[in-house]
C-alpha cells in the first residue's frame, strides 16, 4: 500500500505520518545534497541559499492541510485599504521627477515561452506592433522615461531557465540604448516526481546578488510587471504617492487592480483575511465557493500584476525568513510521461507580508495583456497609437471600452494569424468580433458594432478588400477569386 500526499495533508497528523514526513524530508536532504555535489565550489555555495527556500517550501507543502483559506474568514477590503487611482492622480507631480525615478528599478517577469501562440523561444521577442517586439516596446518606454527627465530607471529581466539564453543573446541590439539592463534567474527549484515526492532536477542552478546591487544603487521601490501587459508602464503618480508618504507610515506593497469584468472573473482578487490584506487566487477558493468567487459583485476587482514593492523591505523580510507566500501546488505531466508536481509561489501572495499595503484602482487601459491572437489583433490595429514604446486607445475611438475579439483555431499560431490578414482592419468602431472557421481578410477592410463570421467545415469566407462590415452576420461560403 503507497500513501499518497492527499494521505499526508488530510486530517491531523499521526504518529506514523509524521515519521514519513520526516522521511520524505530526510529523503529529500540528502537528494539536494547530491545535487550540489554536481556544482564548482562557488555555485555550490550560492545554490546551497536557494535549496534552503526550497527546503522550506517542501517542508510547508507536506504540511498543508486543505485549502489554504478559511472562507468564513474572508472579507472584502476595508475601503480605505483600496484608492482610487484618481485621488493619488489629484496630488500632482513633484518638482524634481528625476530624483524621484532615480528611485526606481523596473522589473518585468519574461519567463514565459511563446507556445500558446506557436512560436518558439521567449514570449518576449514576438512581434507585437510595427515589427517591435514586447522587449523592444519595454526598452523603448525606459529609455523615453530617462532621456525625458535625466535619470538612470534601470531594466531588470526575470528570466526562466527556458528564456535565459534567447534573451541574454538579444540584449546585445539594446547595448547603445540609454537604459541599464541586468538579468537573472527565477528560482530554478527542482520539480517533484509525484510517486517518491524526490526531486528530478540532475544538475546544479544559481542565485543573483541583484537586490543588494540596486540597493547599493540608491534604489528604493521596483515595479514588477509582466512583459507581456502592453498597459503595464511606469506611472509618474502611483510613484510620487509611495515617495511622499512619511517615513514611520512607508507604503511598502501596491497592488494595482482594476475593476472585474465578465472576461475577468478568474484573475485574482484582494481580500481582507486576518487584519491583513491578502490576494486570493482561484485555486485556493474550496470548490464549492468557486462561482461566489467569480461573481462580479461580491468581488469587483482583480489583480493586474503591475506591483510597487520596496526594496529595503523585501530585504528585511528576506533576511528574517518572513516571506510567507501561499504555494501552488501545479501538477505537469513530462515528455517522457512522468508525472510531477511543481511548487510555485505567486509575487502578488507577498502583499500580506509587507507594511502599510494598499490597492490602488487603476484605469482598464494599464492591463493590456497580449495572451493569445485575439489580444493580439487589438494591439496591432488603429485602436491604439504607439509613441515611444507606450500603447494609448486612439482619441478617435468614442468611448474607452476595448471590443470583445474572439478568433477561431484557425488563427491561433501567430504565423496563420498574420497570413489570414492583408492588412489588420479598421477596428475604431468595433464593438465585438468573433470569426470562427477558415476566413481571411482583404485589404483596408472596416469593422462596425457586431460582426460574426462563420466559415462551416469545408467552406472558406474571403472578406473583400475595402469591405465594410457593420452589425453583420456573415456565414457559409464565400471565395474571391482573382481573374
Amino acid at each position: 500500500m503507497s500513501l499518497t500526499v492527499e494521505d499526508l495533508t488530510g486530517g491531523v497528523m499521526t504518529e506514523f505520518q509524521e515519521k514519513l514526513r520526516a522521511q520524505h524530508e530526510d529523503s529529500m536532504h540528502r537528494e539536494l545534497e547530491a545535487l550540489l555535489g554536481t556544482a564548482s565550489k562557488a555555485e555550490a555555495e550560492i545554490s546551497r541559499k536557494d535549496f534552503e527556500g526550497f527546503k522550506n517550501l517542501f517542508h510547508r507543502f507536506l504540511q498543508v492541510k486543505g485549502p489554504a483559506v478559511d472562507w468564513a474568514k474572508i472579507n472584502r477590503p476595508p475601503e480605505e485599504s483600496i484608492l482610487p487611482y484618481e485621488q493619488i492622480k489629484m496630488k500632482g507631480l513633484p518638482d524634481d521627477i528625476s530624483a524621484s525615478l532615480n528611485k526606481l528599478a523596473v522589473v518585468k517577469l519574461n519567463g514565459g515561452l511563446g507556445t500558446s501562440m506557436g512560436c518558439t523561444g521567449p514570449k518576449s521577442l514576438i512581434s507585437v506592433r510595427n515589427e517591435n517586439t514586447f522587449l523592444d516596446l519595454t526598452v523603448q518606454q525606459i529609455e523615453h522615461l530617462n532621456k525625458t527627465f535625466n535619470a538612470d530607471v534601470p531594466l531588470v529581466l526575470m528570466n526562466s531557465f527556458n528564456t535565459d539564453e534567447d534573451t541574454k543573446k538579444i540584449l546585445q541590439k539594446y547595448k547603445h540604448h540609454r537604459v541599464n539592463i541586468h538579468t537573472f534567474n527565477q528560482s530554478r527549484y527542482p520539480r517533484i516526481n509525484k510517486e517518491s515526492l524526490l526531486p528530478i532536477a540532475k544538475n546544479i542552478f544559481s542565485n543573483s546578488g541583484l537586490l543588494d546591487k540596486l540597493l547599493s544603487e540608491g534604489k528604493e521601490y521596483i515595479f514588477v510587471s509582466n512583459i507581456d501587459n502592453l498597459g503595464a508602464t511606469v506611472d509618474l503618480f502611483i510613484l510620487q504617492h509611495l515617495m511622499s508618504q512619511p517615513a514611520d507610515r512607508r507604503c511598502e506593497f501596491i497592488m494595482e487592480v482594476t475593476d472585474k469584468t465578465r472576461a475577468d472573473v478568474k484573475g485574482g482578487t484582494l481580500i481582507q483575511y486576518e487584519d491583513h490584506l491578502r490576494l486570493l487566487e482561484i485555486a485556493q477558493v474550496p470548490k464549492n465557493h468557486v462561482d461566489e468567487f467569480k461573481s462580479v459583485t461580491k468581488f469587483k476587482i482583480f489583480n493586474t500584476n503591475n506591483l510597487w514593492i520596496s526594496l529595503p523591505a523585501i530585504k528585511r523580510l528576506q533576511d528574517t525568513n518572513k516571506l510567507d507566500l501561499e504555494i501552488i501546488v501545479n501538477p505537469k505531466t513530462l515528455d517522457g510521461g512522468l508525472n510531477v508536481i511543481q511548487l510555485e509561489t505567486a509575487v502578488g501572495a507577498a502583499i500580506k507580508s509587507f507594511n502599510n499595503a494598499l490597492g490602488v484602482n487603476v484605469p482598464r487601459s494599464r492591463f493590456l495583456p497580449v495572451k493569445t491572437s485575439s489580444d493580439l489583433l487589438l494591439v496591432m490595429s488603429n485602436l491604439y497609437s504607439l509613441d515611444a514604446g507606450s500603447l494609448t486607445m486612439s482619441r478617435k475611438r468614442e468611448f474607452p471600452s476595448t471590443p470583445h475579439v474572439k478568433l477561431g483555431s484557425s488563427f491561433t499560431k501567430v504565423q496563420q494569424f498574420l497570413c489570414r490578414f492583408e492588412s489588420i482592419p479598421d477596428m475604431l468602431e468595433l464593438d465585438h468580433l468573433t470569426v470562427s472557421g477558415d476566413v481571411t481578410f482583404g485589404k483596408n477592410v472596416s469593422l462596425k458594432g457586431t460582426v460574426i463570421i462563420i466559415a462551416n467545415h469545408g467552406d472558406r469566407i474571403d472578406i473583400p478588400a475595402g469591405a465594410m462590415l457593420e452589425n453583420k452576420i456573415v456565414s457559409g461560403n464565400l471565395r474571391i477569386l482573382d481573374h
